[in-house]
């Protein structure tokens, strides 16, 4: 599970920050500017509950769920087909 962790943390720190400063503006201090209509977009997406969002908007969200379900979903089924044959291999359940 470790590993999973470090995958699912490696997505996260780079997919929100890649896609920030690809929006932004890097001025010649070293800080960001983001456009006035990222700020108001984003500041309105944060505070509306995911299933007000309209439906378009939606979208981007599950695309970025569909991304970690990718990472997810082997490393359940490895985990889930060794739990299974560690049960049927100690006799804790029978196989059919």
């Amino acid at each position: 599970m470790y590993d999973l962790r470090e995958q699912l943390a490696e997505y996260a720190h780079t997919a929100l920050w890649r896609y920030a400063f690809a929006k932004g503006t890097v001025n010649e201090d070293g800080s960001i500017t983001l456009p006035a209509w990222a700020v108001k977009r984003w500041t309105r997406q944060m505070r509306t509950p995911y299933a007000e969002l309209p439906e378009s908007e939606k979208i981007s969200d599950r695309d970025e769920a569909d991304k970690i379900l990718e990472i997810v979903f082997p490393a359940l089924t490895a985990y889930y087909e060794a739990s299974a044959a560690w049960q049927i291999g100690s006799g804790v359940i029978n196989e059919r």
